[in-house]
């Protein structure tokens, strides 16, 4: 019997709390097909991904978050065409830790048709810079394909199989998750944004937060101008 539920979870370097985070997974989505988006890891984050029975899809170098996601994005697809009944995709992050059960509510927002790509917003905010990033990301996907995001940026998302092909291959490196909203809403899929308790690794105000959200940044602006 194939599984109901179909998991991503990209890492790059998580191999202390990705052991947590694919625990967590596994007691909430039991059976499920479990894919670690390894992009270029050189803690050992593919062998900790398979000694926890995951699906390993590993780039030798690093090529981003949205690089890496699509290739495994890419052994799924054939799940959009295939028998019914078609398992719920869970896109998420490594970092999450003991927090990643509490994506059975994303999961549940899909299976019972209330949307058909279901997004995460953290409950509770923590680190973060002075929100421009964040706040070209709404703006972009606001002038984009018209939808109000309070979450633009979250990875952990919830989606149908058939809404796969519709956004793969996915935005290059961080503009992955603008890009996914943008194109989901212009092929007609409804987005809906659902609130949870989530922990993740944050970045602070330091200048190592600064300059990842200076890249985050970048690749938001390259996303954006690839959907003009």
């Amino acid at each position: 019997m194939a599984p109901d539920t179909a998991v991503i979870v990209t890492a790059h370097n998580e191999a202390d709390r990705l052991p947590a985070t694919l625990a967590a997974l596994a007691a909430a989505f039991p059976g499920a097909r479990i894919l670690v988006a390894d992009d270029g890891s050189t803690d050992g984050s593919s062998e900790v991904a398979r000694a926890h029975g995951a699906e390993v899809v590993r780039s030798e170098h690093n090529i981003g978050k949205g690089g890496v996601a699509t290739l495994a994005a890419q052994r799924l697809l054939p799940l959009a065409e295939g028998p019914e009944p078609r398992p719920t995709i869970l896109l998420c992050d490594g970092d999450l830790a003991t927090s990643a059960d509490q994506l059975v509510r994303l999961v549940e927002e899909v299976r019972e048709g209330r949307a058909d790509l279901a997004v995460a917003a953290f409950a509770k905010r923590v680190g973060g810079g002075f929100g421009w990033a964040l706040g070209f990301a709404r703006w972009a996907i606001r002038k984009r394909c018209g939808y109000e995001a309070d979450a633009p940026i979250s990875g952990q998302r919830a989606l149908r199989a058939e809404v796969l092909p519709a956004v793969v291959p996915f935005a290059p490196r961080f503009g992955m998750e603008i890009g996914m909203t943008i194109d989901a809403v212009r092929a007609g899929f409804r987005v809906s944004e659902v609130e949870l308790p989530l922990a993740h690794r944050a970045t602070g105000k330091t200048l190592r937060g600064f300059l990842h959200r200076g890249r985050q940044l970048a690749d938001f602006v390259v996303a954006y101008r690839q959907r003009g």
